[in-house]
């Protein structure tokens, strides 16, 4: 198995409650019925409002290297994607476990 985990951090003057934030995060949290390479799935919003947090976070795991690719390559996730990247930047963290 691989954990994909993904924290967002909205650009300077974005607001988690704009029209297009929230329609990326519905994107996202719609992934699992549309991806079958997905077998685990949690995203939501972070609740610290320390400095150094992120605000918005993804963790899930795939079977392997292959089904990551699959998922990466996903027409779903990459619409999804092309959402967020109006209006944050992330990270992200793949490991096996």
């Amino acid at each position: 198995m691989i954990r994909h985990l993904v924290l967002f951090k909205l650009n300077e003057g974005v607001s988690r409650d704009e029209e297009r934030v929230q329609a990326g995060a519905k994107a996202f949290a719609e992934l699992p019925g549309l991806i079958p390479e997905l077998e685990f799935w949690e995203s939501a919003w972070n609740v610290s409002d320390r400095p150094i947090a992120y605000d918005f976070a993804i963790n899930s795991a795939v079977a392997d290297a292959d089904a990551l690719k699959a998922y990466a390559e996903h027409p779903a996730h990459q619409a999804a994607v092309t959402q967020w990247r109006e209006f944050a930047t992330w990270v992200i963290a793949d490991y096996p476990f």
